[in-house]
């Protein structure tokens, strides 16, 4: 973003940079200090793939690279992300804003859950409040100057996913599969959806690909064979790789320590979202 092109209506604006002293109304005082360069929307049509977790470790890997990273946690009816991140209570204010609180290594985070009095109160909301919730966390947070902010969305083609593929300044779509026969066929369904709104697939990555005997230290399918890059390549999109199933992060997400997961797996696909996003 531009401070300029955010600013018209601050009459700061000809000295350069906005200071938003002189802004004329709340959003465009906001609009003067967000800049998010790189948005990644991380979707996938099936819920049950482990979308979050990916989320998680792609804004800890950016994170650990020097990178100024957010999350925003647009899955409004069923958020984990300030769990594995062991993030609680209510979020402060700036002039500006919402403060997202931030993780131990500096991550800004903003969830819904962050908001509720108890994190198991349930929200029973119809479509288009969810939605409004997303575009507030966007355009009401004082999220100021991030490299990358990452969006993780709910499962499906709803509401919220089109709300943020449309209303948001989305830079990449990274999809997220499982190698269930079932799933695949629901992932292409969010591969179509992006591509009728025109946005750009970053590609797909599928998590849960297998795990580790720890025994013998094959390879075990007990999610099916591998399905990731045959559908990558059957959609035209590229392959990013695929993350095992480890119950280690499973663990650390439960107690809130998300952030100390060796990432030596994932480095390669990061590595690949880094190259497609340019």
């Amino acid at each position: 973003m531009n401070d300029k092109e955010n600013c018209q209506t601050c009459s700061s604006n000809q000295a350069g940079p906005c200071s938003g002293e002189a802004c004329s109304n709340d959003k465009a005082l906001l609009g003067c200090f967000n800049s998010v360069k790189n948005m990644i929307a991380v979707m996938s049509g099936k819920g049950g793939v482990g979308k979050s977790t990916v989320s998680s470790l792609l804004a800890v890997s950016l994170r650990q690279r020097g990178y100024q990273v957010g999350i925003l946690d647009a899955d409004i009816t069923g958020p984990s992300i300030p769990r594995a991140f062991g993030i609680s209570g209510s979020p402060g204010a700036t002039p500006f804003g919402i403060q997202p609180p931030e993780t131990k290594t500096g991550i800004k985070l903003m969830s819904v859950n962050l908001l509720l009095p108890n994190e198991d109160d349930p929200i029973i909301w119809r479509g288009p409040l969810l939605a409004g919730g997303v575009k507030q966390f966007w355009e009401e947070t004082d999220w100021r100057e991030l490299d990358f902010m990452v969006v993780d969305l709910p499962p499906g083609t709803g509401d919220v996913p089109l709300t943020v593929l449309q209303s948001l300044p989305v830079t990449g779509v990274l999809i997220v599969s499982s190698p269930q026969d079932l799933v695949a066929m629901v992932v292409r369904k969010s591969i179509n959806m992006t591509r009728k709104l025109d946005k750009p697939i970053i590609g797909l990555v599928e998590n849960m690909s297998g795990v580790v005997c720890p025994h013998c230290g094959n390879i075990l399918e007990v999610f099916g064979k591998s399905q990731g890059e045959k559908v990558a390549a059957a959609m035209g999109i590229p392959y990013l790789g695929s993350l095992k199933w480890d119950p280690g992060i499973i663990e650390l997400a439960d107690q809130g320590r998300i952030e100390d997961y060796d990432l030596s797996e994932a480095e390669d696909i990061i590595n690949r979202i880094l190259a497609q996003l340019g």
